[in-house]
């Protein structure tokens, strides 16, 4: 698989970059969870069972908004998918892309809550479009990181990596980082970076951006995505096409 971002050059900056994206994930939902109306605009899995609730009639679930979310994330997983593959194609620099345009649908999201809505966040009922911006942003995501391919690190959800970390525990319960091999510890590395990384974001947007309110909570963590392509782009290359590797 061709990748032109330089940012991903080794294996070490591969996992730093998966893992400042995976509490970012935790982070947006954290956001969307608390300040949106009770809609996961990263977790696809729990829009889907909000959205099997609210259709049954149970648990005075809404329907609109897990369905908005669900079909805006596969609205910008798709494109994305079809951008990106163009890009790579050409030798483009296809990384750095998915995560501006993540970024920029961030930003519009978190312009549309602040020009509706204030500092505040946004009425039960009110704002899907600010959902719909916040979900197609994490489908982009969800497309850029799955062309990285990065074993284990897939940024938006954590379920897989716990299982895999508590049985590769399980194969070798004595041994430590140091008594693994390279292949082991990196295995090792991610699927913790993937676990805490969900839950340090969970913390993390749940005590610093949620009181800034939805708008200002998302120009944040679109901040921080613009500056991780910028180092992408900035980053100097060991490799131009990193091959990916199986735990």
């Amino acid at each position: 698989m061709s990748d032109a971002s330089r940012i991903l050059a080794t294996d070490a900056r591969r996992v730093a970059v998966m893992t400042v994206l995976t509490v970012l994930a935790g982070a947006v939902d954290a956001v969307s969870f608390l300040t949106m109306g009770k809609v996961f605009c990263a977790l696809a899995t729990g829009n889907v069972l909000f959205l099997s609730f609210g259709l049954a009639g149970e648990g005075d679930v809404p329907v609109a908004r897990p369905a908005i979310a669900i079909g805006a994330f596969m609205a910008g997983a798709a494109c994305a998918g079809v951008v990106l593959a163009w890009l790579a194609g050409r030798g483009r620099p296809w990384f750095p892309a998915g995560l501006v345009c993540e970024a920029v649908l961030l930003v519009c999201a978190g312009a549309l809550a602040l020009v509706r809505h204030g500092t505040g966040a946004i009425p039960a009922q009110d704002d899907r479009g600010v959902v719909a911006l916040v979900a197609l942003a994490m489908g982009v995501r969800a497309s850029t990181v799955l062309r990285v391919h990065v074993p284990g690190m897939p940024t938006l959800l954590s379920q897989t990596a716990i299982a895999e970390l508590i049985n590769d525990v399980l194969r070798r319960p004595r041994a430590a980082l140091r008594g693994m091999t390279a292949k082991q510890r990196l295995a090792r590395t991610r699927w913790t970076a993937t676990a805490g990384g969900i839950f340090s974001g969970g913390v993390l947007g749940t005590l610093l951006l949620v009181p800034l309110g939805t708008g200002r909570a998302l120009l944040v963590i679109a901040a921080v995505v613009l500056l991780l392509a910028a180092v992408g782009m900035a980053a100097p290359s060991r490799a131009k096409e990193p091959v990916p590797d199986s735990p």
